[in-house]
């Protein structure tokens, strides 16, 4: 095994299987593509205008960078203090306003249709991350930082009185309890063939495993991964496309984990990681929000493929 804290550029190595899966071929450096924002988050990139959304929290604003460009421009202000975003299978926009306290869509016009904000007749607490299934169905995280202060949200007293991730039915619109159990439910990502859900909790500092059935339900989940002694604390979490697990883990940088939950190495980040996605034409190049930075790394992974098996590909984002 090669020993720990072996470093090769950007690259930590913990373990020798983060250099014989090749998770190290990549740049050897960071790129700061833009650095004014207080608290960045929720990045997104949209291929078929190859440009990458992501939410400036405080600054109640989505901003929008051009890949071909450079260019970084307000795509929407006031954004709900917008956190996370995602595609759904249409190919719209999936936005957790954790300042309005709800989950909507963008339509093709521009137009906004609220998805969720209550369940069971109580406002949400402050919706953070989703992720959204072929069929339509759509997961979120809700945990309660928005209503903490009113730094990130408006501070205000929790109407359910716990923290959850929900699911949202295809067909009725229905918000129903996925997973329970949660101190502070936040970084959710799906497998490539969408039979598990991964779901990062940052009170707890552990990411849980569940299996999705048939009907939509979830397992009662299992441990994937706790975060290593020290400063980091789990956000958000992406799949690459050999089934590594790639978790944003503040002021520890990048952590990157074997398909069993073995640590094998991180990116080393300047400021603290709040989120990450991949994107770019071939998908391998790693978008990191981090505190007042959008960074980029050219990457020799690629992020994980949506092509659940027997639907086809999914369409492609209109934005």
């Amino acid at each position: 095994m090669t020993p720990n804290h072996v470093l090769r550029g950007v690259y930590e190595i913990l373990d020798e299987r983060f250099v014989t899966d090749r998770c190290v071929n990549g740049d050897a450096r960071l790129d700061r593509l833009y650095g004014e924002c207080r608290w960045a988050e929720g990045p997104l990139y949209l291929p078929a205008w190859r440009q990458l959304v992501w939410s400036d929290i405080p600054n109640d604003r989505l901003l929008r960078w051009d890949e071909t460009t450079g260019a970084v421009s307000t795509f929407r202000s006031p954004a709900g203090h917008a956190n996370g975003n995602t595609l759904d299978a249409q190919g719209r926009l999936i936005t957790c306003e954790q300042g309005n306290r709800r989950v909507t869509r963008t339509e093709p016009d521009g137009t906004i249709t609220v998805l969720a904000d209550r369940f069971q007749g109580h406002r949400l607490n402050s919706p953070n991350d989703a992720v959204a299934s072929a069929d339509g169905t759509i997961w979120f995280s809700d945990p309660d930082f928005g209503i903490l202060t009113d730094y990130e949200g408006h501070r205000a007293d929790s109407e359910i009185g716990a923290c959850r991730v929900y699911r949202i039915d295809p067909a009725t619109g229905a918000v129903t309890i996925a997973a329970d159990g949660f101190q502070a439910p936040n970084g959710l990502a799906l497998s490539p063939d969408e039979r598990r859900l991964y779901a990062a909790d940052t009170r707890l500092n552990e990411i849980r495993v569940f299996d999705i059935h048939d009907d939509g339900t979830l397992s009662d989940g299992d441990l994937f991964a706790t975060c290593r002694p020290g400063p980091g604390t789990f956000d958000n979490i992406r799949l690459d496309a050999a089934g590594h697990l790639w978790a944003a883990a503040c002021d520890d940088g990048v952590h990157c984990y074997t398909p069993d939950g073995t640590l094998i190495g991180r990116l080393l980040i300047p400021e603290t990681v709040s989120n990450i996605t991949f994107g770019g034409p071939k998908n391998n190049r790693l978008f990191i929000t981090a505190t007042t930075s959008l960074y980029s790394l050219l990457m020799s992974v690629t992020g994980a493929p949506r092509v659940p098996a027997g639907s086809g590909r999914r369409p492609r984002d209109r934005y």
